[in-house]
């Protein structure tokens, strides 16, 4: 079961469901494509140092295995949800950091998109809250779909 799911109120629903973007995954595929060409040109241009180009492609291989390791286990740690109450942000498995916002409190809603972000459909929401203070802001970063995310919130 879901944090937002096991925290929901009488009545309340969850209007819509955000997850990290799958860029996330990245370096973990840099990593990958550099361990197939370290091979390649390692079999192609530097056949006597075979020794060589497979230690440092299983080097690669396994860099890739820990980042995609830990993406996964990031993205599978955070959750974004917007109910008809509330605005709901938690990361961490064991050390957990809970946000959560009253739909009444949302002063503005703002989506922060790079050329990339465009291309791909990710972006960074903050969410601010009335009242001057910091802890009135909710940032979340590298959000798949953040348009749809941010129409959820100021639709209510």
């Amino acid at each position: 079961m879901s944090y937002a799911a096991s925290v929901l109120q009488p009545g309340e629903t969850i209007l819509r469901m955000g997850r990290l973007h799958w860029t996330i995954y990245l370096r973990s595929l840099i990593y990958l494509i550099l361990a197939g060409v370290v091979w390649t040109a390692t079999e192609a241009f530097f056949p006597e140092q075979r020794t060589i180009g497979l230690i440092a492609a299983a080097l690669l291989l396994l860099l890739f295995c820990a980042s995609f390791l830990h993406a996964w286990f990031v993205r599978w740690i955070t959750e974004f949800a917007v109910t008809n109450r509330r605005v709901i942000y938690k990361v961490g498995f064991i050390n957990r950091r809970t946000v959560e916002m009253n739909m009444d409190k949302v002063q503005s809603v703002e989506v922060e998109q790079s050329i990339a972000g465009r291309l791909f459909g990710y972006g960074t929401i903050n969410v601010m809250g009335t009242g001057s203070d910091e802890g009135s802001i909710i940032r979340m970063k590298s959000i798949g779909n953040p348009i749809a995310l941010r129409s959820a919130i100021t639709s209510r």
